[in-house]
């Protein structure tokens, strides 16, 4: 099994610098025979419980998103990331990223709750409890006796998260701490048991976390549920804590340390959030095949009109993507836990750094999955026409339940600059080596270009190089906008945007390779043709987003000579020796797609 692999664990964002072998990234083809049993388990509780039952959540019935998840706490999956001890089933991070992955399709008011109790509500006092708060909160939490609820962003303090005016002041006999303050958008609110609340105490420079329990009679009120564009059925309300008193042994993890637990939490649920946005676009996806299917038009079925099978081929594209990508991170993150465990560090400590090593991959996730389930979405609606449109029909619900997912977990914006400044700080720190290969390029753009024909006669030799070429448009850039200015780049956003979206085509085109190749070698070149498609699809296109983005970032930063070499350079790595025919690509997905009336990958 894939389990096996002895393997170099490497660091986050050394894709890009370092050749990744397929033998050595983790593929949805790799689930072990017991992640396959809790996948079909979890679909089996979506199909019956929440997909049979879509209406009520449309028609906001926050009692049957509780009742809900109560069950799946009687179903063990509340817990799968909760260590035994504690009352879950102490899953690694790859099944808990299944489980969140498939739990999520049928409906995003769910799947908020889902996200926002195992994650933010539960997750901060597995990792920075002590062993008293986790004995005494924990095992409620993983079975769904109770309900947990994050408490962070408030009316002034969103993206800049550390802003917060929230205060807890100490009690005059040390015993306590007097929590006064107003949150927002605090998914759960209406039914949870305890909060994860974020004051500050005194001047601090940080806020501080603290595990408040939901007593009304503590000086805790709501204002009504929020009337939303989606995830109707999520209860999402402001929370309001006026003098509510909070035992001092309540404090989570140190005073002042409260901002790093949100951004940790935040971490985890950045590539949850992307696991979250799969099965919705495989259930989008299908259910637009079975409607292109029988949708007769001009007395023949709209699947047979190339306008049609063009959407198909390419949602099911992104799906196909975001998987192979979401779960290469989840095992290397996995793999990472597993070799400090080893080094005798405890799990709490394994699983924060653990995460934290590939937070950059979490949010060039978040992005890119997030985007494609809107667009998935947009496009199923395309398919339908006018019913599309309709209520009667799933589509304008996934709609409006995707949009929510370039919001949450931090903005889109905010993490295109995070993937960008995180790699840069690794860089400065020598975790990730960028000057040497950036200077490498710096060489080659001065060289003369070698105008041998290569071999390109195994699968994916060619797209391997592009791949490697467009690695080296980003160290252009970047290199060159780091050079220019220095630490003041910071405030050059639209700069950091245009290199966020070359990063994170890189990252997901070269997933989608390396699990295609993978799966060639095991199964053969003849019997994964349409995934062969979809691999070289989406690498034509990423190809077209870092050419647009890499000319926009050289327009910005450069002039005169430097600016035509670099432009040189950008026509150079982002060049075909033998150009795919996109539509000859599009019509094998669509084609597998139509016959299997599903997403069938």
């Amino acid at each position: 099994m894939a389990d096996t692999i002895q393997k170099n664990v490497t660091r986050g964002g050394q894709f890009l610098v370092k050749e990744t072998k397929c033998e050595d990234i983790f593929t949805p083809e790799d689930f072990s025979e017991e992640q396959l049993m809790m996948r079909d388990s979890v679909k089996e509780f979506v199909d019956k419980e929440l997909w049979a039952h879509k209406d009520r959540f449309e028609k906001k019935d926050y009692a049957y998103t509780e009742s809900s998840m109560r069950k799946a706490g009687e179903l063990g999956l509340l817990g799968v990331a909760v260590p035994e001890e504690y009352g879950g089933l102490g899953m690694g991070f790859v099944s808990t990223m299944l489980v969140c992955d498939y739990i999520s399709g049928a409906t995003g008011s769910f799947s908020t709750a889902f996200g926002a109790h195992t994650g933010i509500g539960t997750m901060p006092i597995t990792l920075y409890g002590t062993e008293e708060q986790k004995k005494k909160y924990v095992p409620k939490l993983a079975s769904g006796e109770w309900f947990g609820a994050y408490c962070l962003t408030e009316p002034g303090a969103g993206s800049d998260a550390n802003s917060g005016k929230t205060k807890a002041v100490l009690s005059e006999d040390g015993t306590h701490y007097l929590i006064t303050g107003q949150k927002m958008w605090i998914s759960n609110a209406g039914f949870c048991s305890v909060f994860i609340v974020f004051a500050r105490i005194g001047d601090d420079k940080n806020i501080t976390g603290f595990i408040v329990e939901n007593d009304p009679s503590n000086g805790i009120s709501m204002n009504e549920e929020e009337h939303k564009l989606g995830i109707r059925a999520s209860s999402t309300r402001q929370v309001f804590f006026n003098e509510t008193k909070v035992p001092v042994e309540n404090m989570l993890s140190e005073r002042g340390n409260g901002f790093k637990i949100a951004m940790n939490a935040l971490n985890v649920g950045r590539i949850k959030l992307a696991a979250a946005c799969l099965d919705a676009q495989r259930r989008v996806t299908t259910g637009a095949v079975k409607y292109a299917n029988e949708r007769i038009q001009f007395n023949t079925s709209i699947s047979s009109f190339g306008a049609i099978r063009s959407k198909l081929a390419e949602m099911a594209t992104n799906a196909y993507a975001g998987e192979s990508a979401s779960y290469r991170a989840a095992k290397d993150i996995e793999d990472r836990i597993a070799a400090r465990e080893a080094e005798g560090t405890s799990h709490q400590e394994a699983e924060l750094k653990g995460v934290e090593e590939y937070a950059i991959e979490c949010s060039i996730l978040k992005v890119a999955v997030s985007e494609d389930v809107q667009n998935c979405a947009d496009e199923g609606i395309q398919i339908f026409g006018g019913m599309g449109f309709s209520e009667d029909t799933p589509m304008e619900s996934a709609w409006r339940d995707a949009r929510i997912a370039r919001i949450y977990e931090g903005t889109n914006e905010i993490n295109r600059m995070l993937s960008v400044g995180m790699l840069i700080k690794k860089a400065m720190k020598g975790h990730v080596d960028l000057l040497g290969p950036a200077m490498k390029v710096q060489e080659e753009l001065m060289g003369i270009p070698s105008f041998d024909t290569p071999d390109f006669s195994e699968l994916f030799a060619e797209e391997k190089v592009i791949v490697a070429n467009l690695k080296k448009v980003f160290l252009m850039v970047a290199g060159s906008a780091v050079q220019k200015y220095g630490p003041d780049l910071d405030s050059h956003q639209q700069l950091l945007m245009a290199a966020a979206d070359i990063l994170i085509e890189i990252y997901m085109a070269e997933s989608t390779i390396l699990r295609t190749e993978k799966l060639a070698k095991s199964q053969g070149e003849d019997k994964v043709q349409e995934q062969i498609a979809m691999a070289k699809l989406y690498l034509y296109k990423a190809v077209d987003i870092v050419n647009l983005r890499g000319k926009e970032g050289i327009a910005s930063f450069s002039e005169g000579d430097e600016q035509r070499m670099m432009l040189m350079g950008l026509k150079r790595f982002t060049k075909y020796t033998n150009l795919p025919n996109v539509v000859a690509l599009r019509e094998k997905i669509a084609e597998k797609l139509v016959a299997e009336n599903s997403y069938c990958f």
